[in-house]
């Protein structure tokens, strides 16, 4: 069995997707919009990168900055469009007035989802209880990750909690995988690697001239050299 960690990247266009899979990308995460920190992509995009690359593509559900679901409908049906251009994987994560999981929220779109994987993302690092909101959707069909940095403020300040949910692995809750993101830096890499984490995102450090510029290969190979040392 392989034990390939997998890095997943953030892509907003085709060059990106391209640039990606060359570098050495196992899946990549697509988006719009980061001055709002990644909303969901026009249909049109995801059919443009679908037909450039062939590794597994995770579509944003988000369509308003922030952690509240906002437009549940409209949030359905822009996921059943996705559904019907081909997009079989997504990323989501919605958050109480409270801090606990807006469970009616994303209950309505992962029955759209009809069983899709999809990631619940960093909206966990905002949660009042980050065990409860675990526990909480441990049912849903297709939850098999949680992108997390360990804290609001990024993996610095969160690797104590990711190395103790690390630990945990397999506990009820803590079943999917832990895809660590948000702040993260190759020097992280050796110690996450070393707790047995083995799923990583990126996207401003795959682009050496930031946001403004495109994903970078040799960017992406350094990571991907890194994750397989």
């Amino acid at each position: 069995m392989s034990m390939r960690a997998v890095l997943e990247v953030i892509a907003l266009g085709v060059e990106d997707a391209v640039a990606a899979q060359a570098g050495g990308a196992d899946r990549l995460e697509l988006v719009t919009d980061i001055a709002a920190d990644g909303l969901t992509p026009p249909v049109e995009t995801f059919a443009g990168i679908r037909a450039a690359v062939d590794i597994s593509l995770r579509v944003m559900l988000r369509l308003a900055d922030g952690f509240a679901a906002g437009d549940v409908d409209a949030l359905v049906r822009v996921a059943g469009e996705m559904r019907t251009a081909g997009a079989d994987e997504f990323v989501l994560g919605f958050l109480d007035e409270h801090g606990g999981p807006d469970l009616a929220a994303v209950e309505r779109i992962v029955a759209e989802l009809d069983g899709c994987r999809w990631t619940f993302h960093r909206a966990i690092d905002r949660a009042a209880d980050r065990d409860a909101l675990r526990k909480q959707l441990a049912d849903l069909p297709g939850l098999d990750a949680y992108l997390t940095a360990g804290s609001p403020a990024g993996v610095d300040d969160g690797l104590p909690t990711l190395l103790a949910e690390a630990a945990r692995h397999g506990e009820p809750g803590y079943e999917p995988r832990i895809m660590v993101g948000g702040g993260l830096r190759l020097d992280h890499v050796p110690r996450l690697r070393a707790a047995g984490l083995d799923a990583f995102h990126i996207g401003g450090a795959a682009r050496p001239g930031g946001w403004t510029g495109p994903v970078s290969v040799e960017t992406v190979r350094e990571w991907r050299a890194a994750l397989d040392a």
